[in-house]
């Protein structure tokens, strides 16, 4: 999807469900990781995850973009756009805008193996073999490979 098709897409959205029109630009930002996207307060802007759409499809980023527009329509309108907000919680669940995104990024987990008992150990941080042992056995740890 390009940056003019999600210009259009939340243009469209914003009048079909919002019945106004969303009069700034809407953009993907790689640099997000684990949101799906962000509205600026300053700027009035929109940013998108294009990590959403690639992982998840149109579904999910119409939901992601409704969610955005909650926050955009009800900071111009001065009510309350915040996640706590009743106003925001309201419009959010009459336009069907996603509260949250499913998770983007899996996290990276390293397999031990216990030379002794055999037994498998996952972390996320890497283990300094030569210091930590088994905490069932206190067998020597040996990497097995890493997975997601």
């Amino acid at each position: 999807m390009t940056e003019q098709e999600l210009q259009n897409l939340v243009m469209t959205i914003s009048q079909r469900d919002f019945g106004r029109a969303f009069r700034h630009q809407a953009r993907f930002n790689g640099r997000l990781r684990t949101t799906g996207g962000r509205y600026l307060l300053q700027s009035h802007h929109i940013e998108f995850n294009p990590k959403v759409y690639e992982q998840y499809g149109i579904e999910e980023l119409v939901r992601v973009i409704k969610h955005e527009l909650c926050h955009y329509h009800l900071h111009l309108t001065g009510r309350g756009y915040q996640h706590r907000d009743r106003d925001f919680k309201e419009l959010l669940q009459k336009t069907g805008g996603s509260r949250y995104v499913q998770p983007l990024t899996e996290a990276n987990y390293r397999t031990y193996r216990c030379q002794k008992c055999g037994s498998l150990i996952q972390r996320k941080r890497k283990v300094d073999t030569k210091r930590y042992v088994c905490g069932r056995c206190r067998g020597r740890l040996v990497e097995v490979e890493e997975s997601k």
